[in-house]
């Protein structure tokens, strides 16, 4: 079951990044469910070094805000590549 949350909130927090980073236009709904999944476990990886957690196994603020974050630095990163700049 928690695997389910986690599609749903990973979903919601690629949605919010790719609206935040100028990319839903290019992006669907899939892509913003991976996106948001993969920066979880980029924002987990990154937050839990000093000291702040937050899993989105259990909806909670703190996972929704984790996973948001981590969505926000791969979405950047992929702009960083493909077009050299931050949008």
């Amino acid at each position: 079951m928690g695997w389910i949350v986690a599609l749903f909130v990973g979903g919601f927090a690629g949605f919010l990044a790719s609206r935040l980073m100028n990319r839903d236009a290019s992006m669907g709904i899939f892509m913003n469910i991976v996106v948001g999944c993969v920066g979880s476990v980029i924002g987990n990886a990154i937050l839990n070094q000093v000291g702040i957690a937050g899993s989105v196994q259990r909806f909670s603020i703190s996972g929704l805000i984790v996973a948001f974050a981590g969505a926000s630095v791969l979405l950047a990163i992929v702009n960083v590549v493909q077009r050299g700049r931050l949008r």
